[in-house]
Order: structure tokens, then sequence, then C-alpha cells
């Protein structure tokens, strides 16, 4: 596929990222990276970890094990520790929060202790959560980060992340449960009504309601980890998602934050590739009921060049083959490689478009007579 041999050279960033020691902004439908600056050294992210824990609990919601609609009732000691500590629900033993209550509480007001009701009251204990934390980032491949508290309290640095890796977190929280990420994240405001009376939830988040198209995802501070945020917005079928860190105040954060998505959709355009589900390729299935099976992506694929760009567009399928049957529809099997002339490739993950059963007797028979006229 090309346009012309005409080679690319990335746009210039915006100057309001200058202050800021770690950035990343990644197109997720071409898998391309439009801006980063240490992307995989480790920070603290602060109340960024809240991240991971709501993205734990969509995981539970979603296997059925954790109702939305459940009960929760605080420990004495968690209150004692946790009551007016830092962002908070300010919840007492007195209240019954649900699950669906501590996620707009963590999401929306960065409640430390909506996290610590929510990991102690469904995994009996804050390690036994960050467990299932450390579990789905090992996962989702977030080779670089480990967690140690639900809420990025001070820990003495046992909690850490790389902007590369919270991409990942926001992608899978995305693309995997986008009724609840709707439903959680991006909110300006929530209230609660608890024991300790009515508390009015605003969010810090910079760019929802300012940059058209951003619909979250979280902020965070303390004095060790300064101002963090990762943020996304879509326009057009186009998602990014941009990791700030660092940042000396909330104010050059947020003014990075606004510049930098508006960047990533003005600097640059997208040509379309595929559509989501559309076959990208086929691969070879051994010993399968079919003898291949479509490749297709989970999401609207295109390229992004530097705006009025013809670069040429270079496309490569990777997977590991012939696939071993069984083959499940959904099974991550390969990779599209997206190399735009003079820049860095991207990388959109591949799915089995369908299931491949394993082969039985006339199945073998009618390949057989397939690969012999073929």
């Amino acid at each position: 596929m090309t346009a012309s041999a005409a080679h690319s050279a990335a746009p210039a960033p915006p100057a309001e990222l200058a202050p800021i020691p770690v950035s990343l902004l990644a197109d997720l439908g071409s898998g391309q990276i439009l801006e980063q600056r240490h992307p995989d050294t480790p920070f603290l992210p602060a109340s960024v970890t809240k991240v991971m824990t709501a993205y734990v609990a969509f995981e539970e919601i979603g296997a059925g094990r954790l109702p939305l609609d459940r009960v929760f009732v605080e420990r004495p000691e968690t209150e004692k520790e946790w009551f007016a500590k830092g962002s908070n629900m300010y919840l007492t033993v007195h209240d019954r929060p649900t699950t669906r209550d501590l996620l707009h509480g963590i999401m929306t007001q960065s409640a430390n202790d909506a996290c610590v009701v929510l990991a102690e009251g469904y995994a009996g204990s804050v390690q036994a959560w960050t467990a299932k934390m450390n579990d789905a980032a090992r996962r989702l491949g977030m080779t670089g980060s480990h967690y140690h508290t639900p809420n990025g309290w001070m820990d003495e640095g046992h909690t850490y992340v790389t902007a590369r890796d919270m991409v990942k977190l926001a992608d899978a929280m995305i693309t995997r449960h986008p009724a609840l990420y709707r439903e959680f994240s991006g909110k300006k405001r929530w209230y609660w009504h608890g024991q300790a009376g009515d508390v009015a939830m605003f969010s810090h988040d910079p760019t929802v309601g300012v940059v058209p198209g951003a619909d979250g995802i979280k902020t965070g501070y303390t004095r060790e980890a300064g101002y963090n945020f990762v943020g996304t917005a879509q326009r057009e079928g186009r998602r990014l998602v941009m990791v700030l860190a660092g940042s000396p105040t909330g104010r050059v954060r947020d003014a990075a934050a606004r510049a930098l998505l508006e960047w990533g959709f003005s600097a640059w355009d997208a040509r379309h590739l595929f559509d989501q589900g559309q076959p990208v390729t086929r691969a070879k299935v051994q010993g399968g009921a079919d003898l291949s099976v479509p490749l297709v992506a989970k999401r609207e694929v295109h390229a992004a060049l530097p705006k009025g760009s013809k670069a040429r567009i270079t496309l490569s399928v990777r997977y590991r083959g012939p696939l071993q049957a069984p083959v499940r529809k959904g099974e991550r099997v390969g990779d599209l490689e997206i190399q735009v002339q003079g820049l860095a490739p991207g990388h959109v993950p591949l799915y089995a478009g369908h299931d491949v059963a394993k082969a039985g007797p006339l199945d073998r028979l009618r390949n057989g007579l397939i690969n012999l006229f073929s």
C-alpha cells in the first residue's frame, strides 16, 4: 500500500510539554507512538494507581463475581485510618456503599477510603487485593510496574508504573469493559449521601468538558510524585491515550494535557486501513476443521501520518504459524505492523475472527482434497 515515496518527519510536539519529565501519546488505532519522553522510566503514580484498582473491579464485575449493587461495610480500623485522609468519600462504619458507589468515589473523587473499603471488603485484605492488581498487570504485559497499595498513598516507592504500561492498562480498560468505562470514567461530578453528610465530588480531570472527545481517565498528585495524568479522547474513530508524569505544578500538567491531545488530532492525519472486525488476512490452521481463520482487529485500524504527508505505508502481519486447532474466536494470535516511512512502526493486535474446532475424520478428508487440488 503506497502513496508516494515522500519521507515523513514527525511534527514537533507542543511547547507545553517542556517542563514535564515523562510523557507519552499513543494512537491506539495505529499502535503508533506519536510523542514520548522516558516512556519506560518508572515513576510514582500517586492516585493514577486507582486506574488499576478500577480495572480489577471491572474484571471481577465482568466475570460475574462482583455485583454492582453489592453492599460493603467498612471496618472500624479502616475508618480510623482513612477517614478524611486525602481525597475522600468520608465513609464511616455506619455507611453501606455499593460497588457502584465506591467506583464513582474512586474514579471521580479519587477517594482513598473507597479503595481500601473495596479492597478489604472484596479480597479480604489490602495485600490480597494488590496481589490481584499485580496479576492483572502481569497478564497485560505491564513489565515495568508494581502495585503495593490500592490508592497510591505514599509507600516508600513500592508502587511504581511506566508510561508505556499505563497505555496498556488504559487500552484494556476501554476496549474490554466499554460499558463500565463509560459509566465511571469522565464524570465531572458525583454526589455521595453518607452518614457523615452529603459529599459533592468533583473530578480534577483537565480535559473532560474542555477538549472535544475527552472522556477520562485519572489525575494523581503527591509531593513525591508531582502532578500526573492518564488521559484519553476519541474523535471520528481515533482514540488517543496520553500519560504525563512528574509535572512540577497542576497548572503545567493541565495545560500540557490539553495541548498534547489537541496536537495529536490536529498535527496528524489518519489514513483508514480496516474497519473494526474486517479481516486483515487469513492465518493457516493445522489440524482444524478449517484450513485457515480470518484475523481481525477489535477496533478501526488506520495509519497516523504527519498532517499533509503522502508517505509510503507498509503493512505486515506477524504471527506464529500455522496456528494449532482448536482456535477460539477472540484469541489474540498476532499483530499488524504499520510502517509509515520515516517513522517508528506501530503494532495493532489481531484476533481470531471465529472458532476453529479440531478436525474430525470428514474434515481431514475434505482438507486433504482441498490441499491436493489447490
